[in-house]
């Protein structure tokens, strides 16, 4: 099969470990099936991998990805859930200490065929395209399980989502207006803030730009850099919602006096469930929303989908057609 795989890494030059070519078929355990992909997309997840994040080397060569969309032995169509819980594990799958994403003990989903788990498996509703279908299980099902497990907060309230341009922050932005939730956004880049209230942002700002008003959460993907704007962001009561930290996970300024006295809430968030990805499918198609794409590219040129993510030049997903 055609795979893009890591076969080296390198913190400085990731594209260096990066193979598309020729790989095995993939040999499905008991209990587990071969999906047919029709397309699979890119995430930052990959890129740090090839940087020797999260990917241990003795795992090399490691198919690469954790989204995907196709179809099943039976012939169903079909949308690949990257959350691989351990052996015999029960209940929500992303609280398992021992759990994996696909690319990271298993082969990824950056190929024409994969193997998974057949529980892993959630029906692909027949609205999507295969292009849209690919864009969820990983950045967008992060924000949906952020955005309406985790922060609760309800119609006609106010998010503040740090960093506009992030898959997960675009994501976020989609989700939360359909939702008739008041999404608001912070950016460094000020055409970036203006896209993100082109999907559906109510409003703009520069990256800790004082706000007119206290929000009721904040979705915190960057980290230190905007800790201390999130904390005083939040009304009494409020909640932080943190699922990843691009800037580093060491604040200057911990304000733990701010979060006890105002009684804010800080939630970890990591991924979701098979529930909640079939959920988010459903949703997507009953708001008529369509997932912004970066572009669509022949799995055999991924070296290009990834360079432009290395330069920092995507807007949107990476899907790669098989």
């Amino acid at each position: 099969m055609l795979a893009a795989s890591a076969v080296s890494q390198s913190a400085a030059d990731p594209l260096s470990g990066l193979e598309v070519g020729e790989r095995p078929d993939p040999q499905a355990r008991e209990g587990w099936v071969v999906v047919d992909l029709r397309t699979c997309a890119l995430n930052h997840h990959d890129v740090w991998s090839l940087r020797g994040v999260g990917l241990a080397p003795d795992r090399l060569p490691m198919v690469l990805g954790c989204d995907a969309a196709g179809v099943d032995p039976e012939g169903n169509e079909v949308i690949v859930h990257a959350v691989v819980p351990s052996d015999g594990w029960q209940g929500d799958e992303t609280l398992d200490p021992r759990r994996t994403l696909l690319s990271e003990l298993h082969d990824g989903t950056l190929a024409t065929k994969v193997a998974v788990p057949r529980a892993n498996l959630v029906p692909k509703p027949a609205e999507l395209s295969w292009e849209q279908a690919a864009c969820l299980p990983t950045a967008w099902l992060t924000a949906y399980r952020m955005l309406f497990t985790n922060s609760q907060v309800q119609p006609g309230g106010t998010v503040l989502v740090q960093g506009a341009a992030g898959g997960v922050a675009t994501a976020l932005v989609q989700l939360g207006a359909s939702a008739g939730i008041r999404v608001w956004v912070t950016s460094r880049d000020e055409a970036k803030g203006e896209q993100a209230v082109a999907l559906g942002a109510d409003r703009a700002f520069a990256s800790g730009e004082r706000l007119p008003e206290r929000v009721d959460a904040v979705m915190e993907t960057v980290g230190a850099a905007t800790w201390s704007h999130s904390v005083n962001a939040l009304r009494p009561g409020g909640t932080i919602v943190i699922s990843g930290a691009t800037s580093g996970d060491a604040p200057a300024k911990a304000e733990l006096t701010k979060i006890f006295f105002k009684q804010l809430r800080v939630i970890g968030s990591t991924m979701g469930t098979r529930e909640e990805l079939e959920r988010l499918a459903n949703f997507v198609v009953a708001q008529g929303i369509e997932p912004l794409i970066d572009s669509v590219i022949p799995l055999a040129d991924a070296r290009d989908g990834f360079a432009r993510m290395v330069d920092g030049q995507v807007t949107g997903k990476v899907v790669f057609t098989t």
